[in-house]
């Protein structure tokens, strides 16, 4: 019999296998081999507190699908904290405390001249991180019960901002909270999809030094992003910016004739993302946003098979909608698999074009992101190159 692993076993294993997909900065490394993840996570087998996944610490209480309160991917946890680039000494505001374990990661990153402030607006959650990073030996971490979205001027300023919630907008308080050139890291959501951003700030502008996709649990108080159902029973949706005109009557209609599809010269191998598709296609056009399909829609084959069923971009324009398809064709044996679009409605055929356009234009350049830069809404609109999406708080620029 094998020797049963211990804590410290599972924790650098855990972390070996994270850097066989994901860049960690040296310090960010040591960190998450040195801080005990299952010290933040009672009653949860220590195995599994060293498994690359989530962890729910407490459920919505509105029972929507996602919970109130969760401990991140390992991950995800790893590379956002190597965009957030700590310094030791540096003051850091950490927006949603989840478990706390993020916040001793940050702890340990600042060493012991840095300060980290955690806050969540769930008193529970507040207590549990408390509680936690007490045990753990982090009572310097200052732990408040506070409404995210207003932040914690009372430290204020920061050198560093994370958001482990995901935002729609960036809210107005939080410009007088981060110093300037200081850095904040949010999983920022735009047209249907998430980017965790690092952004530093210059005078009145965020500028993003790089981005990567991820999902987060939706910060509570921003509802900029709705949900829109095309169907009687909701198994066909559509998640868009409240700037979208979205028609669900138009559209459910349009999904009653028959589809066509359209295919790109864009192939990509088994495990090659493709979600650069969706973002290159927001850098130029407010008609994309995220088109959801519940298994029975397509077990009763309502439409044809989206990309991905659960998230994929869709462009919608009043009665008719185009959106992302891979189709298997056996031709290249690297690259089996070609992008296409499939679209409904009396105009499917220009927007299946316009689709095609989106993926030939990512094809040139699959790994390149856009320049993100974010001002307040309240500022002069500047002229200059770029796309940009105006939002209640906040305006972003979007420029390849």
């Amino acid at each position: 019999m094998g020797q049963t692993p211990t804590s410290d076993d599972l924790r650098n294993r855990l972390v070996d296998e994270i850097l066989q997909d994901v860049r960690l900065t040296a310090d960010v490394e040591r960190a998450m081999r040195t801080v005990h993840r299952e010290a933040f996570l009672p009653g949860i087998d220590l195995e599994e507190a060293y498994v690359d996944q989530a962890v729910s610490i407490k459920d919505n209480p509105l029972g929507g699908p996602l919970p109130l309160s969760c401990a991140s991917v390992p991950s995800v946890v790893g590379m956002m904290l190597s965009q957030l680039e700590v310094q030791p000494g540096d003051d850091i505001l950490e927006i949603g405390a989840g478990t706390g374990y993020n916040a001793a990661l940050l702890a340990e990153l600042a060493g012991d001249n840095g300060h980290v402030t955690s806050i969540d607006i769930d008193s529970d959650v507040a207590l549990h991180a408390r509680t936690m990073l007490d045990r753990a030996g982090y009572r310097h971490v200052h732990v408040m019960e506070r409404d995210g979205l207003i932040g914690a001027p009372e430290n204020a300023p920061y050198d560093r901002m994370l958001a482990a919630v995901g935002l729609w907008d960036v809210p107005a308080a939080w410009w007088g909270q981060l110093g300037n050139g200081g850095r904040l890291v949010l999983p920022l959501r735009w047209r249907g999809q998430t980017r965790s951003v690092a952004l530093t700030r210059h005078g009145d502008t965020l500028v993003s030094e790089g981005m990567e996709l991820c999902g987060f649990v939706p910060i509570i108080g921003q509802d900029g992003e709705k949900t829109t159902a095309l169907n009687i029973d909701g198994t066909i949706s559509v998640i868009h910016d409240e700037d979208q005109a979205v028609d669900a009557g138009a559209l459910g209609n349009c999904l009653t004739t028959t589809g066509i599809e359209v295919m790109s010269g864009q192939r990509i191998g088994g495990e090659e993302s493709f979600d650069g598709v969706w973002l290159r296609a927001t850098a130029t056009d407010d008609r994309v946003c995220r088109l959801q399909v519940m298994p029975d829609a397509l077990a009763q084959e309502l439409l044809l098979r989206p990309a991905i069923p659960g998230r994929s971009p869709i462009l919608i324009d009043r009665d008719s909608l185009a959106y992302l398809v891979v189709r298997r064709e056996g031709v290249d044996p690297q690259r089996p698999h070609r992008l296409g679009a499939a679209a409904y409605g009396p105009h499917a055929g220009e927007l299946a074009q316009d689709l095609i356009g989106h993926i030939e234009a990512w094809g040139t350049a699959r790994t390149a992101v856009p320049r993100l830069s974010i001002t307040p809404a309240k500022s002069a609109v500047a002229a200059g190159p770029g796309h940009v999406i105006s939002k209640p708080e906040s305006r972003l620029r979007l420029t390849y």
